[in-house]
C-alpha cells in the first residue's frame, strides 16, 4: 500500500485466495488488499487461547496492565498518520477526519490505562458485630466484540482497552468492510506488549457464523456490540441461553432542534458538524432537525448555505469534507429514502443531484412533516429533512416519538427552557448547544431500543467486570 511508512501495519495481509477476504476503497472501487479469513474451527480454537491468555493476565497487577495500554496509546498516536491512510483508503472518511477517529481511538487506550487502577470495591457497615462485609470487582473472562464499518478504530480501542485494563481477554470481529484499520491498530497493541491471544481479531465473509459461535460458546462471558437495532435483538436473543453479559450500542434518530432563542449561526455550525460528519455515517448523526416556526426561514436559508459549500470527493484530495458512502446498496437506499420523502410532500432545498460511483450530494430536504417515514428512519447518508414547530411542548413530543434513544441535540439560550428540554428528552445523551459531544472521558450509550450499557467514562471499565460481595463471619 503507498505511502504507508510503517510496513508492519500491514503485515497481516495476505495474497488473493479462496480463504481471503478483499477489502475496496469505496471511493475508487479498487481492491487495497486481502486478509486471510477464519473458519469456525479456527475461531473455537482462538476462544480457547483467549480463555488460557486470560487466565494469566487477571494475575498481573492493575499497574503492570496500565503500562501496556499506555504503549499501546503512544505507538497508536506515533501512527497517526499511517493508520489515518489506511483508514481513508478502506472506509472513504477524508483524511482529516480520519486522523482525528485515530486520536479519538487511542484516547480509550490513554484513558482505561488510567482507570485500570482505579477499580475500588467498598466496605458495607454490617448489621451484626461479628460480621464484616465488603465487594471486590474481577473480570469477566473471556469478552467479544463486533465492530461496525463506520468507526474501524475507535470502535475496536473503546471495547478493547476497557476489557485488558479490567484483566479480560478479548475476541472481535471488525467489519467485513473495513478490517485493515482495526488489523493495524491490534499489530500495534502487540508490538506494545499485548499477547496475541489476549487480543485476537476474526474475520469470515459469514459474518451470522461469526456472532452464533460468539453468543453460543462456553467460555466467552460477555458480548459487547456496536450496529443496527436489528442485528442487536437477534444477538441478544442468541445470547440469552448462556445468560451472557451484554452490552449493545445500536442504532439512532437523533433530533437536532433548534428554539427560537438560538443563536443560529451556532446552530447552523453545530449542525453541519453533526450531521455530515463521515458523510452522515454515524449512529449520533442529527437524523432530523425540528427548527421552531419564527425562525425556521432564517436557518434553513444560512444551514443551505453552509450545506452547498461542502466538497464531496476522495478523502484523500484537499479540501473534501464529504467522502463516499460506504457500499451501493447504501447509496440506493439514502436514494429511496430521498425519492419518497419528495412523493409525501418533502422540497429539495439543495442537493438531490446524481453523483457518480458511491459519493451522494448533500442534501437538506424542508417542510418536512411529522408523520412522514423518513422522520421514523435512521438516514445514514447526508440528508438533513427539517421540520417546522411551534411550541415547546409540541416539539418534545415529536422530539420523543420514536423507538431510540440514543443522542440528541438541541440550541437555546433560556436557562430554564434549557434544563427543561435536557430532562425531557428521552436519550441518552443530549448536547446542549453542542454538535459533537464524544469523548473518552463521559458516558457513551443510549435507552430505549438504542441499546443497554456504557462505554467510556469511568462505567465503561464496569462493563467487563463482575460485582463480588464477601461476607466474614464469626469475628
Amino acid at each position: 500500500m503507498q505511502s504507508i511508512q510503517n510496513p508492519s501495519l500491514l503485515s497481516f495481509l495476505c495474497e488473493p485466495s479462496e480463504q481471503s477476504l478483499a477489502v475496496t476503497n469505496p471511493a475508487t472501487d479498487e481492491v487495497i488488499g486481502h486478509i486471510p479469513t477464519q473458519s469456525k474451527a479456527e475461531i473455537e480454537a482462538a476462544i480457547e487461547r483467549s480463555h488460557e491468555a486470560q487466565g494469566y493476565w487477571k494475575k498481573r497487577i492493575a499497574k503492570e496492565r496500565a503500562a501496556v495500554l499506555k504503549r499501546w496509546f503512544q505507538l497508536i498516536m506515533d501512527n497517526q498518520q499511517d493508520l489515518a491512510r489506511i483508514m481513508t483508503l478502506e472506509q472513504g472518511k477524508p483524511l482529516t477526519e480520519a486522523m482525528g477517529e485515530v486520536a479519538y481511538g487511542a484516547s480509550f487506550v490513554e484513558w482505561f490505562a488510567e482507570e485500570a487502577k482505579r477499580v475500588y470495591g467498598d466496605v458495607i457497615p454490617a448489621p451484626m458485630s461479628d460480621r464484616r462485609l465488603a465487594t471486590i470487582k474481577q473480570p469477566i473472562g473471556v469478552t467479544a466484540a463486533i465492530t461496525p464499518w463506520n468507526f474501524p478504530i475507535a470502535m475496536i480501542t473503546r471495547k478493547a482497552a476497557p476489557a485488558l485494563a479490567a484483566g479480560c481477554s478479548m475476541i472481535a470481529k471488525p467489519a467485513n468492510l473495513t478490517p485493515l484499520s482495526a488489523y493495524a491498530v491490534a499489530e500495534l497493541a502487540y508490538q506494545a506488549g499485548i499477547p496475541r491471544d489476549l487480543l485476537t481479531l476474526v474475520v469470515n465473509a459469514s459474518s451470522s457464523m461469526v456472532g452464533e459461535v460468539f453468543c453460543s460458546h462456553p467460555k466467552i462471558r460477555k458480548l459487547s456490540f456496536t450496529g443496527s437495532t436489528q442485528v442487536g435483538r437477534l444477538l441478544l436473543a442468541q445470547c440469552a441461553n448462556d445468560i451472557k453479559r451484554t452490552s449493545m450500542e445500536l442504532g439512532g434518530n437523533a433530533p437536532f432542534i433548534v428554539f427560537d432563542d438560538a443563536d443560529i449561526d451556532k446552530a447552523v455550525q453545530g449542525a453541519v458538524a453533526s450531521k455530515f460528519r463521515n458523510a452522515g455515517q454515524t449512529c449520533v448523526c442529527a437524523n432530523r432537525f425540528y427548527v421552531q416556526d419564527s425562525v425556521y426561514e432564517t436557518f434553513v436559508d444560512k444551514f443551505v448555505a453552509a450545506v452547498k459549500a461542502l466538497k464531496v470527493g476522495n478523502g484523500l484530495d484537499d479540501g473534501v469534507v464529504i467522502g463516499p458512502v460506504i457500499e451501493q446498496k447504501a447509496k440506493e437506499s439514502i436514494e429511496h429514502i430521498i425519492a419518497h420523502a419528495k412523493q409525501e410532500g418533502a422540497t429539495v432545498a439543495c442537493g438531490d443531484t446524481q453523483q457518480s460511483g458511491l459519493f451522494v450530494s448533500p442534501t437538506v430536504l424542508t417542510e418536512v412533516r411529522q408523520d412522514m417515514d423518513i422522520v421514523q428512519q435512521e438516514i445514514f447518508g447526508p440528508v438533513a429533512p427539517i421540520i417546522r414547530f411551534n411550541s415547546d411542548e409540541e416539539l418534545i413530543d415529536m422530539a420523543n416519538d420514536t423507538i431510540y434513544g440514543l443522542a440528541s441535540y438541541f440550541y437555546s439560550r433560556d436557562i430554564g427552557r434549557i434544563w427543561k428540554v435536557a430532562e425531557a428528552l428521552e436519550y441518552g445523551m443530549v448536547g446542549v448547544n453542542e454538535g459533537v459531544i464524544s469523548t473518552e472521558v463521559a458516558p457513551f450509550g443510549g435507552v430505549k431500543q438504542s441499546g443497554l450499557g456504557r462505554e467510556g467514562a469511568k462505567q465503561g471499565i464496569d462493563e467487563f467486570l463482575d460485582v463480588k460481595y464477601l461476607c466474614f463471619g464469626g469475628l
